[in-house]
């Protein structure tokens, strides 16, 4: 497991967004909604740094990428053209917890589940009906502000993902175009289907976004961990490359998608689709 870089890290007390881990220890400093303090914070495990640079340098390589090959972007999940979606291993997934990085290594946000009760986090342990369960996401910059907030509702048969963005409200939801075969979602703004994410295998590891006259605007490819992990862990990990430049609506239901295909797509992998 890879030592922890010094950095913003999800505060392992749960009462701030994040706090500020120096390499060696957590320090006092905390984060949330962008606005920083100090909480004194007692001795305990430090994060895990759920990729080493030389690790998401070979996920891009194994999703089709050679370094050099795409311009860097601005460096949020809305301006970088590639982004590199690690899941937290856990052997058993209770909460969803995502790292997301530029294609250079550096994390520039991450993926939460928020909400959860006590009850819904023992329906998590001890079946598999949480695939029937609200699902909230909260997407957080680095510095712990929220930029989207994703919520799948319960769902019996097909899914849909609403997509908010924070003093903005909802700019769009993910619908559930069938339920058998590849799996497809309409990515629809009020009334109007502005695009439609793909599935191109049953098993819905790969994945094209296209807008609303079909032509691709992004990809979504799972990257091979190796058999242990695979196996024996819940991570999902995967390499997003966005082709051009886009606005919204259909940017933020773009990186929507591509964040939280796991949780809000793939959840209910052991149900009907």
């Amino acid at each position: 497991m890879a030592e922890a870089q010094a950095g913003w890290y999800p505060d392992p007390t749960g009462t701030f967004h994040h706090r500020w881990w120096d390499g060696q220890k957590w320090t006092d400093a905390v984060a949330s909604n962008g606005q920083q303090s100090t909480s004194p914070m007692q001795a305990g495990p430090g994060p895990v740094q759920a990729s080493t640079p030389q690790q998401l340098a070979k996920q891009a390589e194994r999703a089709g990428l050679t370094p050099g090959t795409v311009a860097a972007g601005g460096g949020s999940v809305f301006t970088e053209p590639v982004l590199v979606v690690n899941q937290k291993a856990k052997l058993i997934e209770v909460t969803n917890q995502y790292a997301v990085y530029d294609q250079g290594g550096t994390q520039i946000a991450s993926v939460s589940e928020v909400g959860q009760s006590v009850l819904k986090k023992a329906v998590r342990l001890l079946s598999d009906y949480d695939q029937f369960l609200t699902h909230r996401l909260e997407v957080r910059d680095m510095s712990g502000v929220p930029v989207l907030q994703i919520t799948r509702p319960a769902k019996l048969l097909r899914s849909k993902v609403i997509v908010e963005k924070p003093g903005v409200g909802e700019v769009g939801r993910l619908v559930q175009q069938n339920a058998i075969g590849k799996i497809r979602f309409g990515l629809m703004a009020g009334s109007q289907q502005v695009g439609e994410l793909r599935a191109e295998n049953w098993r819905a590891w790969d994945f094209a976004i296209v807008d609303g006259s079909g032509t691709e605007v992004a990809r979504i490819k799972k990257t091979w961990e190796g058999m242990a992990k695979t196996m024996f862990t819940t991570a999902d990990n995967y390499v997003v490359r966005i082709h051009r430049e886009l606005e919204d609506p259909l940017l933020s239901l773009v990186v929507a998608s591509a964040l939280t295909v796991d949780t809000a797509l793939k959840q209910d992998s052991r149900g009907l689709n």
